[in-house]
C-alpha cells in the first residue's frame, strides 16, 4: 500500500522531551510508543514498527522519557511511576495538538517502557483503545495490572525466558481484554530475521481493530 506521512520533530513538557511524530493522510488513530531502557526516541526496532502502523493509516509518536542528564542514570529507566509520569505529559500534550486531538490513542510499550504503559494505563489519563507491548517489563508493574481495562497484546519472544512466564501471568490478571503471544524463535530484542517483522503484523492488526473509531469503547468486566 502506498502511504505518505509528515514526520515532525517536537520537544514535550517542562523537560523538552525529544518526540518524533509521524502523521499519515487521513490518520485514523494514534499510537506513543514508549521505549525500554539503554533505547531512546530513534530506537530502530520501534521505528521499524511506526512505519508498520503508519502504512494502516495509524499516527505515530515516539519519544524520550529522559533527558540526557536523566538517561546517565540508568536506573531511572527502571522507575515506573517516574517513566508513567512523563509518558502522561506526552498523551496530555498529543491531546492539544490540532492534528491528533479527537483521534483514538493507543501504546505501545517495549521492555521498561511497558511498565510505563501499566502504570499509564492504570491511571487512564484519558480512554485509551489499546496497549501492545513487546518483550514488556510487566514484573516491574505487578500491583498495577488489575486496574488496567484496555484491551492488551502481550507479544514475547519464545526465547525470551525470563519474561514469558511475567507476561503470561499479566495477560491473565489485566481486566480488560487480553492475548498473550509468542514469537516462535524469537530472543528479547527479535534480532532474529523476520521476527520483528512478525511483531510489527501482529501490533498492527491489534491495532487496527481496536482502534476503529466505529467501534464501541471498551467496558471493564462488572
Amino acid at each position: 500500500m502506498n502511504h505518505h506521512e509528515i514526520t515532525t520533530v517536537h520537544r514535550i513538557g517542562p523537560k523538552r522531551l525529544r518526540a518524533v511524530l509521524a502523521v499519515p493522510e487521513s490518520a485514523v488513530g494514534l499510537v506513543i510508543f514508549a521505549h525500554g531502557s539503554d533505547s531512546s526516541c530513534v530506537s530502530p526496532r520501534n521505528e521499524h514498527i511506526a512505519s508498520r502502523l503508519n502504512q494502516d493509516g495509524i499516527a505515530t509518536l515516539l519519544f524520550d522519557f529522559l533527558t540526557g542528564a536523566e538517561s546517565s542514570e540508568r536506573e531511572n529507566s527502571f522507575k515506573p511511576p517516574l517513566l508513567a509520569d512523563r509518558l502522561m505529559e506526552v498523551i496530555a500534550w498529543t491531546q492539544q495538538q490540532n492534528a491528533l486531538n479527537g483521534l483514538p490513542v493507543g501504546l505501545f510499550g517495549s521492555g521498561t517502557g511497558m511498565a510505563a504503559v501499566i502504570v499509564a494505563a492504570a491511571n487512564q489519563p484519558i480512554p485509551l483503545r489499546a496497549i501492545v507491548g513487546r518483550g514488556g517489563r510487566t514484573d516491574l508493574v505487578s500491583r498495577w495490572l488489575e486496574q488496567v481495562t484496555v484491551p492488551t497484546l502481550f507479544i514475547v519472544g519464545e526465547l525470551d525466558h525470563s519474561l514469558l512466564i511475567a507476561n503470561q501471568i499479566a495477560a491473565h490478571t489485566v481486566k480488560g481484554e487480553s492475548r498473550f503471544q509468542v514469537i516462535n524463535g524469537a530472543s528479547h530484542l527479535f534480532s532474529e530475521a523476520g521476527k520483528l517483522s512478525e511483531v510489527a503484523e501482529i501490533a498492527a492488526e491489534w491495532f487496527v481493530t481496536h482502534l476503529d473509531a466505529t467501534a464501541p469503547t471498551s467496558v471493564p468486566p462488572g
